[in-house]
């Protein structure tokens, strides 16, 4: 076995995109990773100091899309390009937007799914950024992405996963088992 030094190599790491507008109306978006599941109803996401932080301190209202294959490229370059810098990020990622219905912020055309947040608690808050705590107001999913019982599908959806180790994306794969269901072979 060999040892290495401790590194952010959670997995799998959701890529996820953050949507917020800026001070002046736009849409923004910006790629994440260091996120997941806080509570039932909540999630978590790490946040650094960000032209999406600074539109999060102005509305505490956001959505999360998840990344898929098809969305890969654009999905990388708002992760890799500052809204600080570049006001039309949005449109030189070829996506189109309109407002959530349940909060005061973008939702992007090309995601399966998307999730209409709003912040809860900030932890640990500085000047490099902070943890955000956020309850999910509510969730969208595309109709070509529902399985015949009209739940999202996620086999469908193509997701990908950031690979920390490596820096690359891998895209999610095909059910292999039954959660709460497969482990009752060994009682």
């Amino acid at each position: 076995m060999k040892s290495f030094k401790p590194k952010a190599w959670l997995l799998p790491q959701p890529v996820l995109i953050i949507g917020t507008y800026n001070g002046d109306g736009t849409p923004n978006a910006m790629n994440a990773a260091w996120a997941g599941q806080w509570d039932m109803g909540e999630i978590m996401i790490s946040m650094g100091n960000h032209a999406t932080t600074e539109n999060l301190n102005r509305c505490g209202e956001f959505t999360v899309a998840f990344a898929t294959a098809d969305t890969l490229v654009a999905s990388d370059y708002v992760g890799i390009v500052s809204g600080k810098t570049e006001h039309n990020k949005i449109e030189k990622a070829g996506w189109k937007s309109e407002k959530a219905e349940n909060v005061d912020a973008p939702v992007f055309d090309c995601f399966p799914m998307t999730m209409e947040c709003r912040i809860k608690d900030k932890l640990n808050e500085s000047e490099t950024g902070y943890y955000i705590i956020a309850e999910i107001v509510n969730i969208i999913c595309r109709d070509e992405y529902l399985a015949e019982d009209g739940k999202p599908d996620v086999e469908k959806m193509r997701l990908i996963t950031f690979d920390p180790v490596h820096n690359g994306y891998i895209v999610l794969g095909k059910r292999v088992g039954n959660a709460f269901y497969d482990g009752k072979s060994l009682k």
